[in-house]
């Protein structure tokens, strides 16, 4: 093992920097030079790559964002747009490519090591939390943390003001982000894709709560497939119950920051993880964190096998709202 390629991919995560930081200097601490590809997937297509040192990744721990840069390839999902990429990383001679990113990432990735490509290692680096194989991917903390705030500011006004608040959060089609900080924050009600719910029983339970003694509420929606699915739920309690509320989208301002202590930890464990896999001659695999141990699973199932939500942690939320 002599050269190896690191690249971010998809949509940005908090901790993405101090993931690249251990990769570069674990893989130097070995005597392997590491390239770093800008512009993730299309990046590599391009060519677009330099070698890193330890002073290339100074000072980067604490920043949000990814200094390698990110971005969707649409070009990379055609067989002639991975075949441009196989014959980049045949020039280049790299002996291994990490990919630090999610399910996209990491379904490109799969569809690499199936045309000729296998030396591949993916990290986890989602704010969704929606990849296998990992209990917590990279920037899913401090995605949470950051949620976790504008409730606890937004809750400030739903009590003086009397009000239901319907706080919309990121998650695609999955609700990690809308349990953990709807529990951390005290929501009185979730809305999540693993848990189907009718706008109904939403509403009965709302007004069951404010005939009793409450006179405001949290609502914790996850966007799902339809980001802007707050207005259309708060829309309905409004023409059912005729209770004042108000919608709030937190949208990308979940992306961006300085990645919490626990997103910087994680980033680096697993940074050092893949490069450690690489140089041991492991690939095709995926190194996350599971149960507090670092460990390898088949990258094709990071993508392919659904990770389930913690039902009963919302069954806890339910049971606390009463």
């Amino acid at each position: 093992m002599k050269r190896i390629g690191v690249l971010t991919s998809g949509g940005d995560a908090p901790g993405m920097n101090a993931c690249i930081r251990a990769v570069v200097r674990v893989g130097l601490s070995y005597g392997v030079e590491v390239m770093g590809i800008r512009h993730g997937l299309i990046g590599l297509m391009n060519g677009e790559m330099d070698p890193m040192d330890r002073g290339s990744v100074s000072n980067i721990i604490h920043l949000g964002g990814t200094m390698l840069h990110t971005g969707r390839s649409p070009e990379f999902r055609t067989k002639e747009g991975r075949k441009q990429a196989l014959k980049v990383l045949e020039q280049t001679s790299l002996d291994g490519l990490i990919l630090i990113g999610g399910e996209g990432t990491f379904r490109g990735g799969s569809a690499l090591m199936d045309e000729g490509y296998p030396h591949i290692l993916g990290v986890p680096a989602t704010i969704d939390n929606d990849v296998s194989g990992t209990d917590y991917s990279i920037g899913f903390d401090t995605a949470v943390n950051t949620a976790l705030e504008a409730i606890d500011r937004i809750r400030d006004t739903a009590l003086s003001l009397e009000r239901i608040f319907f706080v919309e959060v990121m998650g695609r089609k999955s609700g990690f982000i809308a349990l953990e900080s709807g529990v951390a924050g005290g929501a009185d009600e979730l809305v999540v894709p693993e848990v189907p719910e009718s706008v109904d029983e939403i509403c009965e339970r709302l007004e069951a709560s404010f005939k009793r003694v409450k006179r405001n509420a949290i609502v914790v929606i996850s966007e799902g497939n339809r980001p802007g699915e707050a207005f259309r739920i708060a829309r309905k309690v409004k023409e059912r119950s005729g209770i004042d509320s108000r919608v709030v989208i937190l949208g990308h301002v979940q992306r961006g920051g300085s990645p919490t202590a626990r997103d910087r930890v994680l980033a680096s464990r697993l940074g050092a993880g893949a490069v450690e896999a690489l140089v041991h001659g492991r690939e095709g695999e995926l190194v996350g964190e599971v149960r507090g141990d670092v460990e390898l699973t088949p990258l094709r199932e990071a993508w392919s096998r659904k990770k389930e939500l913690n039902i009963a942690l919302a069954d806890l939320l339910e049971t606390l709202s009463k």
